[in-house]
């Protein structure tokens, strides 16, 4: 039994899992990272190893008290992967991102795949049927563009996300609504557009905290799974295993 651990910008996700079985899911904040922890292990006594993956700013000393339970693997650059690293600057290549690609690469064989992870920042990852990792994007989540209006000008409030009614927006709040939301669903079905028009026999996954809110509005189809990052997380450890 493996507990995988997602520590993102905003917030840590887990999952247990016997083999690619999923027992359970959690939400932590980093503060409440080691009583979430020890919640799950009293949960599943029979976790025997800890998979982690982390672009937050945890200390590895909270994971101090738990490796005197069970053992603690940190995936780093260093395991295997199964696709080729065509990255020109692959030191800099986030680790959350090689996950992602692994898991699209396990999940969908002789596929072009496109994965989508919609959170603090939203990323484009590219791996052709041939297994081959090239590359993608970075732009600002959702979050991050409410945020960024707010911070940056005198006068524009801090709003929480929200579907906009209209296109246009009648006023400063719809305006704001319309011109981040309606611009993250624009800047993804043009990314998934070009990458159709270069590609056949391609599948697009979407994930990250905001997957469900975008998936209802995007017209492309595509596979919508919030948890791929620690799913993914899981069968990387395992394609290392064997």
């Amino acid at each position: 039994m493996i507990l995988a651990i997602d520590i993102g910008n905003t917030r840590i996700k887990s999952a247990v899992f016997e083999q690619d079985k999923l027992l359970g899911q959690y939400i932590s904040a980093t503060d409440d990272f080691l009583e979430k922890t020890n919640f799950i292990l009293k949960q599943f006594p029979k976790i025997e190893t800890i998979i982690v993956t982390t672009v937050g700013d945890l200390d590895k000393k909270n994971f101090l008290a738990i490796e005197n339970r069970t053992k603690v693997v940190f995936i780093n650059k260093d395991f295997k992967f199964p696709f080729k690293n065509l990255y020109e600057t692959p030191e800099t290549l986030g680790i959350d991102r090689m996950v992602l690609a692994s898991g699209a690469t396990i999940q969908f064989p002789n596929k072009n795949r496109l994965i989508i992870d919609a959170g603090t920042c939203i990323t484009y990852d590219f791996v052709d049927e041939e297994d081959n990792y090239l590359g993608g994007a970075i732009a600002p989540g959702i979050r991050l563009r409410y945020e960024s209006l707010h911070h940056f000008t005198a006068k524009l409030p801090l709003l929480k996300k929200e579907y906009p009614k209209n296109t246009i927006g009648n006023s400063t709040e719809e305006s704001m609504h319309s011109g981040i939301v309606n611009g993250v669903i624009f800047e993804i079905e043009g990314y998934i557009d070009y990458f159709k028009s270069k590609n056949a026999n391609f599948i697009i996954i979407l994930t990250g905290g905001d997957a469900d809110f975008l998936a209802k509005k995007l017209k492309n189809t595509i596979f919508a799974n919030s948890n791929f990052l620690l799913e993914s997380l899981n069968q990387t450890f395992q394609y290392n295993q064997k």
